[in-house]
């Protein structure tokens, strides 16, 4: 069993051990980071030993080979995670395929890495996992998020309303879907 699940020109997208932990606790743990995901606070160091990380690292023998959260690496420092699971978003269902998720440092963003990193992992998903769709949710006001993903190859595909319990700033505006198909992708290669 590798730890290794891609190269890219500049990234090596590997699996999370429990040595991430400090890495993991400063990206959950980062206001900047988590502005526009779950209730838009920094996860306490506590929450990320405890259930966040263990939970992360038990996906591995829990879901089929390829899928779960990779640690992004460029020369050897962690520069956040990327992941490919099966939907468990609000404003996903079981038909939209394999989700894609993200979370980068901000020291790292503005670089290209997020577009690398689910690039290299929406290529997977298609010629290595057999999947024929593939999507992910943000925010509708996260513009950073949503070129990521437009510039992936991933496209706008609805835009919804979700009652959250402690709405962000900038819900109102809804959540957003963007999404790949097999079709697509090699329509485009074409």
């Amino acid at each position: 069993m590798t730890t290794l699940r891609l190269r890219t020109e500049r990234l090596a997208l590997r699996r999370l051990t429990p040595a991430d932990l400090p890495a993991v606790t400063a990206l959950c743990g980062d206001p900047e980071v988590m502005r526009y995901i779950d209730d838009g606070r920094p996860v306490p160091p506590a929450r990320v030993a405890d259930e966040l990380l263990p939970g992360l690292l038990r996906e591995y023998a829990e879901l089929p080979d390829g899928l779960g959260c990779w640690a992004l690496e460029a020369d050897g420092r962690f520069l956040g995670w990327a992941a490919l699971r099966p939907p468990a978003s609000v404003g996903l269902a079981e038909a939209d395929g394999l989700e894609l998720g993200y979370r980068l440092l901000p020291a790292a963003r503005g670089r290209g890495y997020a577009t690398e990193a689910v690039s290299a992992l929406v290529g997977a998903a298609f010629a290595e996992l057999g999947a024929e769709r593939v999507a992910a949710t943000t925010m509708a006001v996260n513009t950073a998020s949503r070129r990521v993903l437009e510039r992936s190859g991933l496209r706008h595909v609805r835009t919804f309303h979700f009652d959250w319990p402690d709405p962000l700033p900038g819900s109102e505006q809804g959540d957003v879907v963007y999404a790949l198909t097999r079709a697509e992708r090699e329509a485009s290669a074409r």
